[in-house]
């Protein structure tokens, strides 16, 4: 099993989080500013896409397993969106929670508040087609008509996950990390990782 990954991300939240599922395993996770990482753009189509440029451009660059994620909120009343321009569509409106503020506007008074977080985790741990791997895990939700609790992460503060009926700012890391659509897909990583 690997004992070394490298996260090809910036975002520290992220990559404690990775840290924080993967640690049990034994796993050492290097985040992409440890190892001189440059950034690649996101020019995919599908989460997974998205995914696997990132972590082939970080393969190419450091020659060490990597992994890569893409992941976005996608909300039905607006048909899917923001989904892969999550990140971007939040820095277009002005950060958070400034966006909260436009999804609700852009939703109105639909009813339908049904939403999920999609995570796609890219292996790469050579140079060949066989050497990529994809995991995907969902959390499925809805979306709130407020932002509440202090964990403010990304779009965290106004989903609220199903079976639960506080946002996850207000749940928090601990209890998110088991139910998150990364933890998901960081699941199957893990039996993956096992097994090789």
């Amino acid at each position: 099993m690997l004992n070394k990954i490298v996260l090809a991300t910036h975002n520290n939240h992220k990559l404690q989080e990775v840290r924080d599922i993967l640690s049990p395993l034994g796993i050492e996770v290097l985040g992409a500013d440890e190892v001189g990482l440059t950034d690649t753009p996101e020019t995919g189509k599908t989460f997974e896409e998205n995914a696997l440029q990132k972590a082939r451009s970080a393969y190419q660059q450091i020659q060490v397993p990597v992994m890569a994620d893409d992941t976005g909120l996608c909300i039905s009343a607006l048909n899917g969106a923001p989904g892969l321009f999550s990140a971007r569509f939040a820095k277009q409106c002005g950060g958070y929670p400034a966006v909260f503020d436009e999804i609700w506007h852009q939703m109105g008074n639909n009813p339908d508040r049904t939403a999920n977080f999609t995570c796609c985790i890219a292996l790469v741990t050579g140079p060949d087609k066989a050497d990529e791997h994809i995991f995907i895990g969902q959390m499925f939700g809805k979306i709130d008509s407020k932002a509440s609790g202090t964990h403010l992460f990304g779009y965290d503060p106004i989903f609220i996950p199903d079976g639960y009926s506080d946002s996850c700012g207000v749940l928090g890391p601990d209890v998110k990390n088991k139910i998150s659509h990364r933890a998901k897909a960081l699941e199957k990583l893990c039996v993956f990782l096992k097994q090789s």
